[in-house]
């Protein structure tokens, strides 16, 4: 029996390389799932290499289990079955954790015979280093590769970016692992084990960012201030930037995320997206960026920079009027013929059944120039018909037969940019770029457009973003991004930001979307950015009062996108700041109870958040009147109660006008405490007329019943 152990666990293994037990010290609870006899490490080549293998067995992908280990010093010889090879895998028993990392293999003499005697020992396409079936836990988290409850973590973690992370959810078990991949990288390869109670798991975590010099997803994710909220703006200059500030300072936002588009020469869509040469706005250059983030600062508010870092847009010097060599291909064809300067027919030698028949993605890059096609033979001659030369303003030339090609990797969200090839310096390239200005003073990242990579996506989504994390000179707080994988973990302590949700199904994506998973996040230790909400003229109160509470449930942020032109065509700006205001100071002082949180979980129910009459918060539910001033749409009413009185809070939901309440009644007013500034209330024949505009709030010694009815047979007067 081979141990393995540290402050925390006791893992052993047999002498058939299969995991016996793994015990949690402090419980002397057992981790292992029972009957689930797995070896701890195997191999996977694309199909068997020696010869006599090879005659036995399918020319397939083959998996070959550990038979046979042994330990020496700190080191575990592996064999395995079928194969006359071993590996080594080195061990780190840390008081946190404990490291498995492949440092070698040991090949004899003619383990591959007279047929195979020029092979390059020895063909292996992966190495797992380590797998474990470990009992299912209360919570999983895919991401971090985590199962847990109330007494203990079990953690499977990558100690580099190189390994590749995963879990199989089984009956009784997750079957967690980790591989070294031979296209990414074999030797040095390494994972780390943590069994641990829950309380320690980030300690543990921290103790491996620390001693393999990774970034420090546990420190960023331990700052008070993660759930803080986002101004976001995509046009903010130093003519404009004091109007921003106001704006975010009346939202009370403690940051400010600034896209790139507001910096660099760009288009409507990502057309010159890889250039980042600094646009009109900013005449002195880096400089001119510099004074803008220095003022944002002086407001107590922290700058982020939002790009979109895999991209290269199709009008960039990146592609025209030579595409450049380490943009992405997605699939290669070779010339079965030279490609003469007016051929619209090209022939190729691999059959094109599958390449994209989207007219937005149906382009080829050959040497430096790009070609549109629109469709393609699929039996021989193989070839691409109608092709339009010179695509993207790219040079026309002559290719000679045997040149490869391929598909051009084209964004499949807006077909005017393409995507970097991460396995070339271009991503370096980039990385440069952006640090470059990222260092001016910005203090926080969001990797958009992170999805857009070659595969395999579960490396090259973290591997991408973190070519550009290592170029900053001052590490980001936190960064945020739009796609995850494990590795990524580390850098993402922000999560990801759910996209726009239009105005008229708003609430309904909120339930849908960020607040279902938030609870996920949570096993992952990662809170959610309920999303972009895009900040115009659409947008009402009550939509922004709903995501942010539900947000503010699960200790979240959310990001509104703000523009001086959409902010000011919102009648209902002063609402919608304030409300964000509010609901931004209760997560500073950390007011809300969990009993509170509890209830603002549920996606069914509403609450408003009040200063009452003494200037403090109050937290009440509240009830849409659905047929407010007769359905006409340009009311907006909700009802709630408390403290023995039944009140309705209302807002003109385009401008603002004069309602008459079909009622008369001594008891009616205005609350001005809960309301805001004083307003008119006039007594008629008719009723009671009260202008509307921002929200006001009204409250009459009636019954709930009678005074909704008198908001739904309320009209405007014209």
């Amino acid at each position: 029996m081979i141990v393995v152990e540290n402050k925390f666990f006791i893992l052993k293994i047999g002498e058939d390389g299969i995991a016996k037990s793994l015990i949690l010290r402090s419980t002397g609870e057992e981790c292992i799932a029972p009957d689930n006899e797995i070896a701890l490490f195997s191999i996977t080549q694309e199909r068997p290499y020696n010869n006599e293998i090879k005659l036995m067995y399918p020319n397939k992908r083959t998996t070959f289990a550990a038979n046979r280990l042994r330990r020496d010093g700190s080191r575990l010889i592996v064999g395995f079955e079928l194969v006359a090879f071993e590996a080594v895998v080195e061990l780190e028993e840390k008081d946190n954790y404990v490291a498995f990392t492949l440092v070698d293999f040991i090949v004899p003499e003619n383990t591959y015979g007279s047929f195979c005697q020029f092979i390059s020992p020895p063909p292996i396409l992966e190495f797992r280093l380590l797998q474990l079936p470990v009992i299912k836990r209360k919570r999983f988290g895919g991401w971090l590769n985590v199962t847990w409850d109330d007494n203990v973590a079990i953690n499977i973690l990558a100690t580099s970016p190189y390994a590749l992370i995963d879990s199989e959810s089984r009956k009784d078990c997750y079957l967690m692992y980790a591989d070294a991949v031979r296209n990414v990288k074999l030797i040095g390869t390494g994972a780390a084990l943590i069994v641990s109670t829950p309380d320690k798991l980030l300690d543990c975590i921290d103790s491996i960012e620390k001693d393999y010099n990774l970034p420090r997803g546990v420190e960023s994710r331990r700052s008070d201030e993660m759930d803080a909220s986002t101004y976001w703006t995509c046009d903010i200059s130093p003519s404009n930037v004091e109007k921003h500030i106001e704006y975010a300072k009346k939202g009370g936002f403690r940051r400010m995320l600034i896209y790139y588009k507001a910096l660099f020469r760009e288009d409507d869509h990502y057309s010159y997206n890889g250039d980042y040469d600094l646009n009109e706005n900013y005449p002195n250059g880096i400089e001119d960026v510099k004074s803008v983030l220095q003022k944002i600062k002086e407001h107590g508010i922290v700058p982020g920079i939002h790009f979109l870092h895999s991209h290269i847009g199709v009008k960039s010097r990146y592609v025209t009027p030579v595409a450049d060599h380490r943009l992405n291909l997605t699939r290669h064809f070779t010339l079965a013929k030279s490609l003469g300067t007016e051929d619209d027919v090209i022939y190729v030698e691999q059959n094109p059944e599958g390449a994209p028949l989207n007219p937005n993605l149906q382009v080829l890059k050959f040497g430096g120039e790009v070609i549109y096609y629109d469709s393609y033979t699929t039996e021989y001659p193989y070839c691409f018909n109608n092709c339009q030369r010179g695509y993207y303003d790219t040079k026309v030339s002559c290719h000679n037969i045997g040149t490869i090609g391929g598909v051009l990797d084209v964004s499949e969200f807006s077909a005017t940019s393409v995507y970097i090839d991460e396995t070339t310096s271009l991503q370096d390239e980039i990385a440069e770029k952006i640090a470059c200005v990222y260092n001016a003073g910005f203090e926080f990242v969001y990797f958009d457009g992170s999805e857009g990579t070659n595969s395999p996506f579960e490396f090259n989504v973290p591997y991408a973003q973190y070519k550009v994390y290592k170029r900053f000179n001052k590490k980001p707080l936190f960064c945020a991004g739009a796609a995850k994988a494990h590795f990524g973990w580390h850098m993402l302590s922000g999560g990801n930001a759910f996209d726009v949700f239009p105005a008229n199904v708003f609430k309904e994506k909120i339930a849908e979307f960020p607040l279902s998973v938030a609870p996920k996040m949570a096993n992952d230790f990662t809170c959610v950015n309920f999303g972009w909400w895009d900040f115009g003229r659409d947008t009402q109160p009550d939509m922004y009062e709903y995501g942010t509470s539900k947000a503010a449930a699960y200790n979240c942020p959310a990001t509104i996108l703000a523009e001086i032109q959409t902010i000011s065509e919102c009648s209902r700006k002063d609402d919608v700041l304030e409300i964000m205001y509010r609901w931004e100071d209760v997560r500073r002082k950390k007011w809300l109870t969990q009993q509170q949180k509890e209830l603002l979980k549920n996606p069914d129910k509403e609450y408003i958040l009040l200063v009452n009459e003494e200037g403090e918060y109050e937290l009440v539910p509240y009830f849409r009147i659905k047929n407010a001033a007769k359905g006409n749409g340009l009311l907006s009413a909700y009802y709630f109660e408390r403290a023995g009185k039944t009140y309705v809070v209302c807002w003109h939901t385009k401008a603002h006008g004069e309602l008459m309440l079909p009622f008369n009644s001594d008891n009616f007013g205005y609350e001005e405490q809960l309301g805001g500034l004083p307003i008119k209330v006039e007594k008629t024949a008719e009723g009671i007329m009260i202008p509307v505009s921002c929200r006001r709030y009204f409250s009459a010694a009636v019954s709930k019943e009678n005074l909704i009815e008198v908001f739904e047979n309320a009209t405007f007067i014209e």
